[in-house]
């Protein structure tokens, strides 16, 4: 084992060098540097296994030494020597790296052995530890999943960048911030906690997550305790995977195959309806030749019956309209242009019903491949709706565009109507559901067919009593 030895006073090199020639110390060979710009030039060249250093060093200390071989990169063990027994001096060298202290005059050469083979198994060991511990933090760090760790209220105590991506949060501010602040839904978390304690761990917790410019993901969380020696939780780990686009994914299946489904029945009614149909429009015209047209009776009935045939059959076209894939003429349009001329067409509308609109338009770019006119008619229907749900002389109809990072566009509008019931919000756009007296249930079908042929999506937030928000998606 190469030691260097750093002492400016030859006498005390001697007294060391006696010791290390004791035969219990045979496989130890020491070397002298008397000053801390040698000792400096020594450490630089890296050749020693163990240095033991002296703590007065003419205009420097041992300590000073220590620092600045550690800032130099140096990992070799280093046991400072002290002439007198100084709490303060070997707690401080202890905090600094120091492997060891000894003092002088209590120094023998079995101790000094012992010492210097202690210092570098611990260095061994230390360096096995933190090479474990340099690849377990570069797996973390590098990990696509979100990968946090937390207390047993579930406050972060650290995170990987992929949390912070997911958040939209620093490591820093995570640490500092309430987790209620993530969730939709206060429950959920009562619930994660209340699992994660009873039984150590929980598995593809589903849930919504606020990022931190309010836009809300699906997220699964896994979590688990990680226990200390007597098997008590000690603090948990987890594991949070986003999921809203794999949600969205099969959303937009589910979707497609009802549009589909109800496509082959809107033909098959149709087929079966309309030639039926055409029989008794064409035998009401033959009746009418027959019977007595002078009769208000006769004319009124006959009129009742003509209404009503026009309107099975127009309800009959609307189906098929509104259940048949968009034939899309799709061209670069600025999303805040086609919003806008959409909103000319109900200004009229808001201002007879006495209501306010409010807009706020995206400044960055919002350009992206739509069908202009028929993006008009979806939206069209969601703006008739919102002011229809409104109270006369009390509506407020908001309007916002916006551009998402992920590559998308935004158009959201909220009104502060009567709301939608959890039940009627999840059958909004099936067809024929209406909730207006007259309607036919087909405009959100029609409005939904349109954004899925754009491979859009559109999500709805309703609380009764308190409004309704709805958020259409277009790809850019």
């Amino acid at each position: 084992m190469r030691v260097l030895l750093v002492e400016d006073d030859e006498d005390d090199y001697m007294l060391t060098r006696a010791l290390v020639s004791a035969r219990e110390n045979a496989n130890i060979r020491l070397d002298w540097a008397d000053s801390y710009e040698q000792a400096l030039a020594a450490i630089a060249a890296d050749n020693h296994d163990v240095y033991l250093v002296d703590y007065r060093l003419g205009h420097y200390t041992g300590i000073d030494l220590i620092q600045e071989a550690f800032r130099m990169g140096c990992r070799a063990p280093m046991i400072l020597l002290t002439g007198q027994d100084d709490l303060t001096v070997d707690q401080s060298a202890l905090e600094l790296g120091a492997a060891d202290y000894l003092v002088k005059g209590r120094i023998d050469a079995q101790l000094l052995g012992r010492s210097i083979r202690y210092a570098l198994r611990q260095a061994s060991v230390l360096a096995e530890v933190a090479q474990k511990e340099n690849k377990y933090r570069t797996l973390f760090e590098r990990s696509i999943d979100a990968i946090f760790v937390a207390n047993n209220e579930l406050k972060f105590q650290d995170a990987n960048p992929s949390v912070e991506r997911l958040l939209g949060y620093s490591r820093d501010d995570l640490r500092a911030l309430n987790p209620a602040r993530l969730f939709t839904d206060l429950n959920h978390l009562r619930e994660l906690r209340f699992n994660v304690r009873e039984h150590g761990q929980i598995k593809d917790f589903e849930t919504m997550l606020l990022h931190r410019n309010g836009r809300k993901r699906v997220c699964q969380i896994s979590v688990w305790a990680v226990a200390d020696q007597v098997g008590k939780p000690e603090w948990f780990q987890g594991i949070v995977r986003d999921i809203t686009d794999q949600k969205r994914a099969q959303q937009d299946l589910i979707l497609a195959e009802k549009l589909t489904m109800t496509g082959k029945i809107a033909r098959s009614i149709a087929h079966e309806v309309r030639n039926p149909l055409t029989n008794l429009s064409l035998a009401l015209e033959q009746l009418k030749e027959e019977l007595d047209t002078d009769s208000e009776f006769v004319t009124m009935y006959t009129d009742i019956i003509g209404r009503n045939v026009d309107r099975i059959g127009q309800l009959i076209t609307e189906m098929l309209n509104s259940s048949k894939p968009r034939e899309l003429d799709r061209k670069k349009q600025d999303l805040n242009v086609v919003v806008k001329a959409t909103l000319q067409l109900v200004t009229d509308r808001i201002r007879l019903k006495r209501m306010r609109l409010e807009t706020k338009f995206a400044t960055d770019d919002c350009t992206a491949l739509l069908d202009r006119d028929q993006v008009k008619t979806a939206l069209l229907n969601i703006l008739v709706n919102a002011v229809e749900a409104m109270q006369e002389g009390k509506g407020i109809l908001t309007v916002k565009t916006s551009c998402h990072e992920e590559g998308r566009v935004c158009i959201e509008v909220i009104d502060n109507g009567d709301g939608i019931s959890e039940t009627d919000r999840q059958r909004l756009f099936d067809p024929f559901f209406t909730g207006k007296s007259g309607g036919m249930g087909l405009g959100l079908t029609a409005t939904q067919n349109i954004i899925n042929s754009h491979k859009g999506s559109i999500e709805v937030e309703s609380q009764v009593g308190q409004g309704t928000t709805f958020r259409l998606y277009f790809p850019k």
